[in-house]
Formats: C-alpha cells, sequence, structure tokens
C-alpha cells in the first residue's frame, strides 16, 4: 500500500464516540499518520519490527504499523472505550493487533520502534514527557508528536534522558471543534515531529 492509499485506509477509522479533555483525546489526522509511517518505514522502523504506540487512542498508529508490515504492534492506552474503538477498527481493518488497556507508565514491554501522538500539555503542563520517559525506556527508537513552541524543552529533556534527535519534521495539526469549550469550528496547531534514537543504542 502506497503512502496515498494507506491515508485513504487510516481515515476510515472510527473515531473516539466522547473524547476526554483531560486526556487530551485528539486524533491525529490521517494526512499526518500516514506521512509519519512512511517516513519510519522508509528509515527501516516498521517492517519486521515490534512496534508499541503508546497512548493508541483509536489506534490509527498501531493500525497503520501492522498494515506496513510490522511482525507485532501493540497498542496501549488507560481509557477503555478508546481500546474498545481500536480493537473494532482492527477487526474491522482485517489487521492483526493487540490492545493493552492499561497506562503507558505500567507498561513494561520491550519493542523495535515506538510511535505516539502524546498529550500536547493544554491541560497539564509537560504531560508529554513521562511518554518520551517510557518511550525510550522500553525501544531503542521513538517517534513522538510535540507541540512545535516545545522544541527547545523537548530536546533538552531528550539529551536528559540519553537520547539524540536524528530527524524532525513539522506539521500543521487541525482539531476540529470537538469540546463545548472550543470556541472555533477547528482549531490548528504546529506541532513537531521527532525521531530519538536512545545514545546506549548507538
Amino acid at each position: 500500500m502506497d503512502q496515498k492509499h494507506l491515508e485513504i485506509f487510516l481515515e476510515r477509522l472510527a473515531h473516539h464516540p466522547s473524547p476526554r479533555p483531560d486526556l487530551e483525546q485528539y486524533s491525529t489526522p490521517a494526512v499526518i499518520a500516514a506521512d509519519i509511517l512512511y517516513l519510519a518505514l522508509g528509515l527501516g522502523d516498521i517492517a519486521d519490527k515490534k512496534v508499541v504506540d503508546l497512548g493508541c487512542g483509536t489506534g490509527i498508529f498501531a493500525i497503520g504499523a501492522r498494515s506496513l508490515g510490522a511482525k507485532e504492534v501493540v497498542g496501549v492506552d488507560i481509557d477503555k472505550t478508546a481500546i474498545d474503538v481500536a480493537s473494532k477498527n482492527a477487526e474491522d481493518s482485517g489487521v492483526d493487533v493487540r490492545f493493552e488497556n492499561v497506562s503507558v507508565l505500567k507498561f513494561e514491554e520491550e519493542c523495535d520502534t515506538t510511535i505516539q501522538n502524546p498529550p500536547f500539555g493544554a491541560q497539564k503542563k509537560h504531560a508529554d514527557i513521562p511518554f518520551i520517559t517510557k518511550a525510550l525506556s522500553i525501544s531503542p527508537v521513538v517517534y513522538s508528536l510535540h507541540l512545535t513552541k516545545t522544541e527547545d524543552f523537548v530536546t533538552k529533556e531528550a539529551d536528559l534522558l540519553g537520547a539524540r534527535i536524528t530527524h524532525t519534521k513539522d506539521y500543521k495539526f487541525i482539531i476540529p471543534y470537538t469540546h463545548p469549550f472550543h470556541k472555533k469550528k477547528d482549531k490548528g496547531f504546529d506541532v513537531t515531529l521527532f525521531r530519538l534514537v536512545g545514545r546506549k543504542y548507538d
């Protein structure tokens, strides 16, 4: 499946019926997810690898990675409703993905690659940092999305955790009107993808 067809495939996945603002459950746009997955595929981080999606939501990265040839994929999320939707999405898509309804902080399985879209920290400042910490503790390669304006902070945290940034890529992340407190129909955020490699794996 080429990148455009992957995007169309991912666009069909069901979304969370009642996303929780405290968990910042905003679905990754299919066009961004497909681009990230193809970057990871091209760098040898998906095919025949064990991939985990921390805070997987309804499964877009997990399902996409399995569709691109990952040998095993695990999606992890603390929200049971999200896991139920993700499981149904995988079943309907005809792909084999294992989903775990547990806090990412309690997930201990080692894998080859982590791909994640953690909370941006709009509700709780630096809510994304525990995701980076966990990801680097269980995998040598991490793909992680963060607000562009926090790039310096993410870079410093990665350095403290013994990781180096090998690639970055910027996107415009559009969040549709989801909650009553949203004032606009759609809101766009500048986000940056970081590819991190733990130094102990270099």
